[in-house]
């Protein structure tokens, strides 16, 4: 049964996607960076269950990053489930997911008490067409998020052709069914003119695909302006400060991977 809650975001977001577009043809949507593209076999399944880790907590930032912008590419209504332990470790940063581009207005954040309701709110949520994609950010082992609990994302988003983007911090891969899963690490920003700070880049190793093989590692940046990724523009210098290895935790730097 869908739950209150759930058809209230439903009908907010069906407003949304009318009011934005037609909904978008199931598929694959390229990235934009052609050696990633050719490893997906034209690019990221709409539709699908994609998995995002973030091993390190540290790095949670960086990958709320990518996860955002890989929202942003799917061009769709967002919704992002979080547990109310993630949002006491830091608020999703407002002004850094906007300057990756995603829009106030598609976007809805759904706090949930526990991975239990978490869990629910993301199944129903994924039923439902209107929602574009759903991330669903977990931290730690989360006991719940078995192989069972993954095979009925996945199946919501196959039946509805809505995208799941399991997020993962500070956790390890278990089996699941998974289209892609992912390790997301920061890399340093490639500074533009006058030293000013660059495109958001990261680091992307592709450790599992269903009917491919793996492969990366691939550093790719972020241009919101056009909305893709693409390779670093050029080598890095030796002037480009890496990231600080006792960066907060929280999400709160959701503009990106290798910003300063």
């Amino acid at each position: 049964m869908v739950s209150p809650s759930i058809r209230l975001l439903k009908r907010r977001l069906a407003v949304i996607e009318r009011a934005a577009r037609p909904a978008l043809a199931a598929g694959v949507v390229a990235t934009g960076h052609h050696e990633l593209d050719q490893a997906l076999g034209g690019g990221i399944a709409r539709g699908r269950l994609h998995e995002l880790f973030a091993f390190e907590a540290q790095e949670a930032g960086s990958a709320a990053g990518f996860t955002a912008a890989l929202a942003r590419r799917l061009e769709t209504g967002v919704l992002w489930l979080r547990e109310e332990a993630a949002e006491r470790r830091g608020a999703l940063h407002a002004a850094g997911l906007a300057e990756i581009g995603i829009d106030p207005a598609r976007l809805i954040l759904g706090v949930m008490p526990d991975a239990a309701s978490l869990l629910r709110a993301a199944v129903d949520a994924l039923r439902c067409p209107e929602i574009g994609a759903t991330v669903i950010e977990l931290w730690g082992r989360a006991p719940l998020l078995d192989l069972t609990a993954s095979r009925r994302i996945a199946l919501a988003a196959e039946s509805s052709g809505a995208t799941a983007l399991l997020l993962r911090i500070g956790a390890e891969p278990i089996p699941s069914a998974c289209q892609t899963r992912w390790r997301i690490a920061p890399a340093p920003s490639v500074a533009l003119a006058a030293n000013a700070p660059g495109a958001p880049a990261w680091t992307l190793d592709l450790l599992r695909q269903r009917g491919r093989p793996p492969g990366g590692p691939w550093r790719v940046e972020w241009h919101r302006d056009e909305a893709i990724f693409s390779p670093t523009s050029q080598a890095l210098s030796g002037a480009v400060v890496p990231l600080s290895a006792d960066r907060p935790a929280a999400p709160r730097a959701a503009a990106g991977g290798g910003g300063p």
